[in-house]
């Protein structure tokens, strides 16, 4: 992965969005210089959580705002800001499920009612390879999901149906690119 260039965020129908990411082998300071770059790119488009594929980076890499999510929910605050999330893994999910309002950076002015399990329990390996296993529940849980399914080449299109998923392609193709 070559961070030379300037990362931008990607837009749907880009290719890249439908894309399985690749695992990362290897945590270097790259890694971390990657995901820092993304927290500024989420925070440009006020994003709660982006990843890799979404800024053209095809490696299992998540940023989250942890902070901005714990004020909507509610609940305390985190020790850091952000969430870095490496090869994440669910390990299980709750069997309630939530129907949530979704939106995604790279679907800009789209919004749709996608149902997902209100809590899920995941494994990753932070920005220092430290093995992290969460529970999460709420928005925390819906993002990390939203954003593990982009790793998975997934919009949150793909859970609409289909006239709702070619409105939704139909808008995004009369939209000026966003910079």
């Amino acid at each position: 992965m070559e961070n030379t260039k300037k990362l931008t965020l990607v837009i749907e129908p880009d290719p890249i969005l439908h894309q399985i990411a690749t695992k990362v082998e290897n945590i270097t300071d790259e890694i971390d210089e990657t995901l820092n770059e993304m927290a500024k790119i989420m925070e440009q488009f006020d994003g709660i959580g982006l990843a890799g594929p979404q800024v053209g980076v095809q490696k299992q890499i998540i940023i989250i705002d942890a902070e901005t999510i714990a004020r909507e929910d509610k609940v305390e605050l985190p020790k850091e800001r952000y969430l870095k999330i490496i090869n994440p893994e669910i390990i299980s999910v709750s069997k309630e499920t939530c129907l949530k309002e979704e939106g995604c950076l790279s679907l800009p002015t789209i919004y749709y009612t996608v149902e997902r399990p209100e809590k899920i329990y995941i494994k990753y390996l932070n920005e220092k390879g430290k093995e992290i296993k969460l529970d999460a529940d709420g928005l925390l849980a819906r993002c990390i999901e939203h954003e593990i399914d982009h790793l998975k080449g997934k919009v949150f299109i793909d859970y609409v149906g289909p006239l709702k998923r070619k409105l939704a392609l139909s808008k995004l193709k009369k939209m000026k690119p966003r910079k």
